[in-house]
């Protein structure tokens, strides 16, 4: 149990960094060779994107909504996996509103008592329906 709650530790820090649009905080948890398979171009990424993740949040008007539900935690030895269904909300530098769900699974790797998140995965599902479009519109 004290491998988890370091684990959820690490993804609360993440929550809290996104929230307050703090990239420190929000990137403190990865290691510097994490691997991304984030929501935005390209396919991958390798190492936190400070730059990308502050443009990001220049995107936004105020705080981020932002919350990790239904998170579910595997430990075995030194690697660790988690996966849940992540909200991303607020209101977008123009005035819109907006909510997302997304879905994320981290894997994480412990050196001495610290856990680091390795990889990333962020994605929603599209419609195969032929017009490839983002299903943006689902909910838990």
């Amino acid at each position: 149990m004290a491998d988890e709650a370091r684990i959820r530790a690490v993804l609360e820090t993440l929550v809290q960094g996104i929230r307050a649009k703090d990239s420190a905080r929000a990137l403190r948890g990865y290691d510097n060779r994490a691997v991304f398979y984030d929501l935005a171009p390209p396919l991958r990424t390798v190492g936190p994107d400070r730059q990308g993740i502050g443009d990001w949040f220049g995107t936004w008007r105020g705080d981020i909504d932002y919350e990790i539900t239904d998170l579910e935690i595997s430990v075995s030895g030194d690697l660790a996996f988690a996966h849940g269904i992540n909200r991303i909300g607020g209101t977008k530098t123009d005035g819109k509103k907006t909510s997302v769900w997304v879905r994320a699974t981290y894997c994480l790797r412990r050196t001495g008592n610290d856990w680091k998140i390795v990889h990333e995965h962020v994605s929603v599902p599209f419609y195969m329906d032929g017009s490839v479009r983002a299903a943006i519109d689902l909910k838990p």
